[in-house]
């Protein structure tokens, strides 16, 4: 009330921009809208793909981007720096929600983590199966991996359109399941989908992550200070021949779970600095070099309140669900239909392959192992569970999107069969996303009839 009161003392612009930001802050952090935005990206790129304009669709990715300093220059297309540099900052997001699940969330206890886990592995290879027995020729198997994947975004999106009825559990275990997804995505992609390995590289991001353990074992808390040993590591991983946007996953896993260690909590740090503000504004004439040392520790204290991994996290995340993720989506959801030639069985057999594998192969593999070990008593469904919800759980899962279209990128070399695989990949996600939105529509009605009775 207090602070209402103070905002009525503001002229009224302050006041109307004041609400227009706090409005816009609350928006961007809902997962429905992120997935939206994705949604609309891919659809964009679909449509720009396929109208009259799309030479300069192509055109634009293909576009040279050169980094460098006198002699020393990197030159790359557009689409490397989106799909091999942005996309390094989502992996990054990746590995801190991974780190923030084994520190303290679903996946923290052995208990807690085991039916999420056998069920995003039944997830990854009932898919896998499923299209290598539609595609086990020459040329087409290397496409094993692309179904294998979530979109956790669009997942969790769908989920939230659902509204509030859904269970908590059903929610905490289909992200449990997603990141385990991820974690099989990541090293799926750094043991079959890395080139020959040079050792050079690997000494060259091991000088980066060493840094990076050294600057946190001195204390040093600014992720700024963190830019130039992340960007040794995926120089290293890079010139290595391993996909250099693993080192986003790496550099997130080792992102501290505390905050750094001090004398005094931030707490106490923060009204320390406050009072010794205060008493130089009351003792002294307002110099803003006298009052800069209690700000500094006021900023510091600020800092520290919250553990780096939840910190960076929460400031990188809408940039990556509003400017990579969809940056992403537009540079690589553009399929040409000319360029998928039905006549081709190579590229028919690939899209079918990832529909049904993430359509059908998905939730079969998370429902048959699950089921599986409930009934032999190794594991139980979470409170407020039960197989109706699992069933949307695996639905959802085979939203592929932004993981499967980045494996496809590294899967196939042929043009036709990669973009065969994108479309696959696209209406498999947006029927998946559609089932699962009339089974949860289904399920949550039924849910307060229930409670209504």
């Amino acid at each position: 009330m207090n602070r209402d009161h103070s905002r009525e003392a503001l002229p009224s612009a302050q006041r109307l921009a004041d609400r227009a930001f706090d409005a816009l802050e609350r928006f961007l952090h809902i997962e429905a809208v992120s997935g939206i935005v994705l949604l609309v990206s891919a659809a964009t790129a679909l449509i720009w793909a396929n109208s009259p304009a799309a030479a300069s669709y192509a055109h634009l990715w293909h576009t040279p981007l050169t980094f460098g300093i006198g002699e020393h220059v990197v030159s790359h297309s557009l689409h490397f720096w989106i799909n091999d540099g942005l996309m390094t900052v989502f992996f990054l997001v990746v590995g801190m929600e991974i780190r923030r699940e084994i520190h303290a969330g679903a996946l923290a206890s052995l208990g807690q983590a085991v039916l999420p886990m056998v069920a995003a592995l039944g997830g990854v290879a009932m898919p896998a199966l499923v299209y290598l027995s539609v595609n086990g020729g020459e040329g087409l198997r290397q496409g094993w991996a692309v179904p294998t994947a979530t979109d956790i975004a669009f997942a969790m999106g769908v989920l939230a359109l659902l509204g509030k009825s859904i269970p908590g559990s059903v929610r905490v275990f289909l992200l449990a399941l997603a990141i385990i997804d991820d974690i099989a995505a990541v090293l799926i992609i750094a043991l079959f989908f890395s080139g020959g390995l040079d050792p050079a590289g690997f000494l060259v991001a091991g000088v980066g992550m060493a840094l990076v353990l050294g600057f946190q074992q001195i204390g040093i808390g600014s992720a700024y200070a963190y830019v130039i040993p992340g960007a040794l590591v995926w120089f290293g991983l890079l010139w290595s021949g391993a996909h250099p946007t693993l080192a986003g996953v790496i550099l997130g896993l080792m992102t501290p779970v505390f905050p750094a260690r001090s004398v005094e909590s931030p707490i106490e740090t923060a009204t320390c600095a406050i009072k010794d503000f205060v008493e130089r504004v009351q003792h002294g004439p307002a110099d803003a070099h006298r009052l800069m040392q209690p700000v500094k520790r006021l900023r510091h204290a600020q800092r520290e309140l919250l553990p780096p991994v939840v910190r960076v996290q929460m400031a990188l995340h809408p940039w990556v669900a509003y400017a990579v993720m969809p940056l992403f989506a537009l540079a690589n959801a553009g399929v040409n239909l000319d360029g998928v030639d039905p006549g081709n069985g190579g590229s028919s057999s690939v899209a079918l392959g990832i529909a049904l594998a993430l359509v059908v192969g998905k939730p079969l593999g998370i429902m048959l192992v699950s089921w599986i070990l409930v009934r032999l008593g190794w594991c139980r469904l979470p409170e407020g569970m039960n197989w109706s919800w699992m069933w949307l759980i695996g639905c959802l899962a085979g939203i592929g999107f932004t993981m499967s279209i980045f494996i496809a990128t590294l899967a196939f070399d042929d043009a036709s069969l990669l973009s065969a695989a994108k479309l696959g990949v696209l209406l498999a996600s947006g029927l998946a996303g559609a089932i699962g939105l009339v089974l949860g529509g289904i399920l949550v009605l039924r849910a307060r009839a229930a409670g209504s009775h």
